[in-house]
């Protein structure tokens, strides 16, 4: 998956809610939420996942940034 079809889809997840259509999260809301997951997924990249996927996980918070 690229970086960018990761990022939409991150936000995407955050901002659905189940079936509840009145208490899905705003597009701003939901980019912060991937944000916060995608900055605790690149802080575990230092220790565990060589640096390849730290450089994606930089990059799809980039796209996530951009949306």
């Amino acid at each position: 998956m690229t970086p960018k079809e990761k990022a939409e889809e991150l936000v995407e997840k955050m901002s659905y809610n189940g079936y509840d259509e009145d208490h899905n999260c705003s597009h701003y809301v939901a980019k912060n939420c991937a944000l916060i997951a995608v900055d605790e997924l690149f802080n575990e990249t230092d220790t565990v996942y060589p640096s390849l996927r730290k450089l994606y996980w930089q990059e799809v918070k980039q796209e996530i940034i951009k949306l």
